[in-house]
């Protein structure tokens, strides 16, 4: 059997990307096991997906962001927790936590960094008139999106699209890459 890094995935909202590692790391040979998820919005619908696959899950309100990550940090030291995956998690981490963490934190982005960095990414691509756009996986550090970049994928804007066309083609993108990127990353090919 694979050793499986033990892995903890952060969520702020609807968990899409969530669900593809969950459904990747139920493969025999992908290389993360994910023992807990975090979030800090008591709505999100990752939320939901920790409940249905059985991951254990927190919920620790981010309005306290030195409070938040001693919450996070005591629940990651007590599962022995290796590996940190963004997903869709909205709150920028302090200094001092991701060096806790160096090169062991990593994220995906809806745009082809530097492009496009935060949380309105498919806005803005939009609103600059962006021909092709895409997604992101990069390394954590204490920017915002600014991190070493690990692999990128992209697709035509279409003149029809809309943030929320954009951002369900973009999506498709994010599933297929979050996962070759982590398989990659593990395998000490990125």
């Amino acid at each position: 059997m694979v050793n499986k890094t033990s892995s903890c995935v952060f969520i702020s909202g609807n968990g899409s990307n969530l669900k593809s590692l969950i459904k990747s790391s139920r493969d025999y040979n992908f290389p993360i096991k994910i023992e807990l998820i975090i979030s800090n919005n008591i709505k999100a619908g990752g939320i939901r997906l920790a409940k249905r696959y059985s991951i254990p899950y927190k919920f620790f309100p981010s309005n306290d962001q030195k409070k938040f990550e001693r919450n996070c940090l005591f629940e990651i030291k007590k599962r022995k927790i290796k590996f940190l995956c963004l997903a869709g998690f909205m709150k920028i981490l302090s200094s001092n936590f991701i060096r806790t963490f160096r090169h062991k934190i990593i994220n995906i982005h809806p745009s082809l960094l530097p492009k496009y960095p935060g949380a309105h990414a498919h806005r803005d691509a939009l609103a600059d008139g962006a021909k092709v756009t895409g997604c992101t996986v990069h390394l954590v550090d204490e920017g915002v999106d600014s991190g070493p970049i690990l692999a990128q994928r992209e697709l035509e804007v279409l003149p029809d699209d809309d943030e929320d066309s954009l951002s369900e083609r973009v999506k498709v993108l994010e599933h297929i890459l979050y996962p070759e990127v982590i398989d990659a990353f593990a395998a000490g090919l990125l």
